[in-house]
């Protein structure tokens, strides 16, 4: 006699020969739940004993919105009786009103589509199939209210209640808000020749096992039991493992990026002077920038410690009147006070500037990766707190095809299929550009700024020669490795994307 295991022999126990039984009723037979049931059959029918049809079938469900039509009618089946009872005709302007609504547009839309109305002269006025169309229902009608009375459907049973449900779905195409369509398998098992020969031929259950253990060799059971056969072709659990955050392996991977393409990383205190953030940039103590609306201030303590005197002389003199530069300057008092005012970092080039003034001798490259903070308004790509990249090159021999070529090659090792420059303006830098890479549904999204520091930035730091410079926000290459169209993403508590992100590309 032929063992089977426990749930393959009450599945086989259940269909009898010449017949099928749908999934839905072998769970009740057997008290197995589907995915048990289901699994039995996808054993037995690969040994040749159950056969498994799959009937395609289209489920119907109602909304809310459809409930509402099957009750009140289509809106503009109530839009042709009120222009009915207004004499056969209504101009635009007083539709809302006979209708009792401030929006008809989709009223209007339906009647002239149906041929109900025509416009004439700034009048909807009723057709011939209008007059006939207020006392027949539709096929779309139709189909709504018999779905309604179902709840939800499948397409032969409206059929079986006279509803055309073609002509009523080709009626409501556009209108999928009154309800919705599913697609759904339905499985049915039957048994083959050989499963009704082996049923004949006696089958008993046995304990499936896994391994073969001392137990069951000791006890002799072995012979009893049934051993479960290992298919590595069926697929596994989802498994999701710990892992670092997108955004973090995003950081990790532009500083190795950085790192392998020559350049040194700069660090500086997110906390700092508005000397090194906006002074030593050469961005006037007037620019609307520096003001409380767009920077964060820290008000205890307010002040912080400058560097070397004689670099702020410089930097004074500069802002002054050009100083050594060859510059006419601001032609402002320049204040220390202002200088000295402790910030919140708008940008990284506080870093890359301090850089430079520790060593200002080419050739040299550097980056600093960190938080920065603006008072912004929070949208799909800005933020008030972010991660910003900065780079300077320092060589004699620096121009604006390095630069470009140098970011080209950075974001396209990023993940860009194009990278655009386009000529832009900034306060310390000159000329200068901006970088712009594609964003999925946003399209084209700036990525950086960029351009050559003017010499009022690094003629006062010692520097003489050209220095390229640029800074962007790290979120915003995470958007485009993640296909994102939405930066707060990046900082929600959303598992199943953090679940879902893929560790490689």
């Amino acid at each position: 006699m032929t063992k089977l295991p426990e749930h393959e022999y009450r599945l086989l126990d259940a269909l009898e020969e010449g017949s099928s039984r749908s999934v839905d009723e072998l769970v009740e037979a057997t008290g197995f739940d589907q995915s048990l049931v289901m699994a039995a059959a996808k054993s037995l029918s690969g040994r040749d004993l159950v056969s498994v049809e799959e009937i395609a079938r289209e489920e119907f469900i109602i909304t809310e919105e459809g409930m509402s039509v099957s009750r009140d009618g289509l809106p503009e089946k109530c839009a042709l009786v009120a222009i009915l009872d207004n004499g056969g005709s209504a101009s635009f302007q007083e539709l809302p009103k006979l209708l009792g609504k401030d929006e008809v547009r989709a009223e209007v839309k339906w009647l002239t589509k149906k041929g109900w109305c025509s416009r004439e002269s700034g009048l909807l006025v009723v057709t011939d199939k209008g007059k006939a169309a207020v006392n027949d229902a539709g096929p779309d009608e139709v189909f709504v209210c018999r779905l309604a009375q179902m709840e939800r459907a499948y397409t032969d049973d409206l059929a079986s209640v006279g509803t055309d449900v073609e002509s009523g779905l080709d009626a409501l195409k556009g209108r999928s808000d009154l309800f919705k369509r599913k697609k759904r398998v339905t499985r049915r098992l039957s048994l083959t020749g050989e499963g009704a020969k082996l049923k004949r031929g006696g089958v008993e259950p046995a304990r499936e096992v896994t391994q073969l253990t001392q137990d069951l060799l000791v006890s002799g059971e072995w012979r009893d039991v049934v051993f479960k056969e290992y298919d590595p072709s069926l697929e596994s659990a989802e498994c999701h493992p710990g892992k670092t955050h997108p955004l973090q392996r995003v950081i990790q991977e532009t500083r190795r990026t950085f790192l392998e393409m020559g350049f040194e990383e700069a660090r500086s205190p997110m906390v700092d002077t508005a000397f090194w953030v906006f002074d030593a940039l050469f961005q006037p103590q007037d620019h609307p920038a520096r003001e409380m609306q767009d920077t964060f201030y820290v008000g205890n303590p307010d002040r912080g410690k400058l560097p070397d005197p004689a670099y702020v002389e410089r930097v004074r003199r500069t802002h002054e009147d050009g100083g050594d530069t060859g510059s006419t300057g601001w032609r402002y008092k320049w204040k220390l006070s202002r200088a000295e005012q402790l910030v919140m970092r708008t940008h990284t080039t506080a870093a890359t500037i301090r850089a430079l003034a520790e060593n200002p001798n080419p050739p040299r490259k550097v980056f600093s990766i960190g938080r920065t903070f603006r008072r912004e308004n929070i949208d799909q790509t800005h933020l008030a707190e972010f991660i910003q990249i900065d780079g300077i090159i320092i060589d004699e021999k620096a121009d604006l095809a390095s630069l470009f070529g140098t970011l080209g090659e950075f974001y396209r090792k990023m993940g860009a299929e194009e990278v655009r420059f386009r000529p832009s303006f900034f306060p310390y830098t000159e000329p200068s550009a901006e970088v712009f890479a594609k964003l999925g549904n946003l399209g084209w999204v700036e990525m950086c700024g960029s351009g050559v520091f003017r010499p009022e930035v690094t003629r006062p730091l010692g520097c003489k020669v050209p220095v390229l410079a640029w800074g962007g926000g790290i979120e915003r290459v995470a958007m485009m490795r993640f296909g994102l169209d939405d930066i707060r993403k990046l900082y929600l508590s959303d598992i199943d994307w953090l679940k879902g992100s893929a560790l490689c590309r």
